[in-house]
């Protein structure tokens, strides 16, 4: 196995310069570093991940923080970032956050205070003020996505107006007769975010929302399928169906076939996210790019870490995704 020393021989420079070259700390000439690129790429030579944290001060790590693992959304989010940063030779540590006190209590007060990540990513992750204070206390960069903490930087999609998006779309075709399925939690979370865009777009093209037609999923395809059968069985069911995520709106698409209604004939159905299966299922759907996202928040942690300029705007971007599950009502 090729060693530092050998690199040090081959470009004919002392050790020091060879870590001070590989790492970026120290002043180092750039005919040096040429030379010292040039011996690693001919040796094959490939710093271990101890002597760049010795050199560096740096882990080579960044923290994800994530609510659910085993989601589609999640995962493809993380696709995004892992492919940013494994190019800039960085790897991820995944803390998985749910709602029991002692478990984040855990990641927060013991996890991160370790100290193996040079940075950190938030994925629509809620913070108490003491979880988001002891965040800021350990002093590296902290980027979130989707969930706007204060405090911390965030990216984030505008999701009052992609539900606004997708009901307009419904209102434009006809619709009035609009039914919501997500979630009834209160406060400034997304889901609640894009039932207040639903909202706003009812009243302003003049029909008031009625509670009946909103119906209570937690964003898996079988929580959405259970939603839509409970209002497509109504007697005065809705003519369209707007769903606060794509997997929940697939629910709704099977619950439909299994009511023998026809979509879009008998109702329409539009979803959230952009979901990889949605255009097999011909779902209408509110792009957000996912996997963009992901890519923007590496892109935003490293520049923040100094390795990259910085980004944009903190604005991400959403596209309203046109396929054959609406149409106007019968």
């Amino acid at each position: 196995m090729v060693g530092i020393a050998e690199v040090a021989r081959a470009a004919g420079v002392s050790t020091a310069t060879v870590s001070r070259a590989l790492s970026g700390r120290g002043q180092v000439s750039d005919a040096a570093r040429a030379k010292v690129q040039a011996a690693v790429d001919a040796l094959g030579y490939v710093m271990s991940a101890s002597a760049s944290s010795l050199a560096s001060g740096r882990t080579r790590n960044i923290g994800v923080l994530v609510p659910l693992l085993d989601k589609w959304f999640y995962a493809t989010v993380l696709s995004g970032i892992a492919d940013v940063l494994s190019r800039h030779g960085y790897d991820i540590a995944l803390y998985n956050l749910t709602d029991d006190p002692a478990q984040r209590a855990g990641v927060f007060d013991t996890s991160l205070r370790r100290s193996r990540i040079d940075g950190l990513i938030t994925l629509t992750v809620e913070l108490s003020d003491p979880e988001r204070d002891g965040i800021l206390a350990l002093g590296m960069p902290v980027v979130a996505v989707g969930a706007p903490n204060h405090g911390i930087p965030a990216l984030t999609v505008d999701d009052r107006a992609v539900a606004h998006a997708a009901t307009s779309h419904l209102i434009a075709l006809g619709h009035r007769e609009i039914a919501h399925i997500g979630s009834g939690r209160a406060g400034g979370e997304v889901p609640a975010r894009r039932r207040e865009g639903y909202e706003q777009a009812l009243h302003q093209a003049g029909i008031a929302p009625r509670a009946e037609l909103f119906a209570h999923a937690d964003f898996t395809i079988e929580a959405g399928h259970a939603a839509a059968l409970e209002l497509l069985r109504r007697t005065d069911r809705p003519t369209a169906l707007f769903a606060a995520s794509d997997e929940m709106a697939f629910g709704a698409l099977f619950a439909a076939r299994e009511l023998a209604l026809d979509v879009p004939g008998d109702v329409s159905v539009v979803g959230v996210d952009g979901h990889g299966m949605s255009g097999f299922f011909g779902l209408t759907t509110v792009d957000q790019f996912p996997q963009a996202q992901g890519e923007r928040a590496a892109h935003a942690v490293l520049a923040a870490l100094g390795l990259e300029a910085p980004a944009g705007a903190p604005e991400l971007p959403f596209e309203l995704v046109l396929r054959t599950s609406t149409a106007p009502p019968a």
